[in-house]
């Protein structure tokens, strides 16, 4: 990871690493459906929401990421946040952010590869439920 992105903020790279997460959920999603639209939404919230994040994210920490993505995750995770959702769980919130900016991070490095690999373990870890 360049040290520019490294010092990024990490709001930032997590705004950008949602955007990422979601546009290729839904391009999975409507990849595997036959375009119904509102089924894939609804498919889609346990990937995109908080929760599957978190649970992402927590699995990866321990023997998927390398030091430099988990200090970058743990760097997100604990910044102070200024909102969250009503309705999301602060600690789960808090992972989610961690996941998004390394996204974020890994899309504007345009490291592709590895990219591809953390989206597709959290996939999988997502889809284990």
């Amino acid at each position: 990871m360049h040290n520019d992105i490294k010092s990024m903020n990490t709001t930032a790279l997590a705004y950008i690493g949602d955007a990422v997460y979601e546009l290729h959920i839904r391009e999975l999603l409507i990849g595997r459906s036959k375009g119904d639209v509102g089924k894939v939404h609804k498919r889609a919230v346990s990937y995109v929401s908080s929760d599957g994040q978190a649970k992402a994210i927590k699995s990866m920490m321990n023997d998927f990421l390398t030091e430099e993505e988990q200090k970058l995750v743990k760097r997100a995770r604990n910044k102070r946040a200024t909102s969250r959702p009503k309705n999301a769980d602060p600690r789960k919130y808090k992972l989610a952010t961690g996941f998004e900016a390394l996204i974020g991070a890994l899309h504007l490095d345009k490291d592709d590869a590895r990219l591809e690999e953390v989206l597709a373990e959290a996939v999988r870890i997502i889809e284990e439920d």
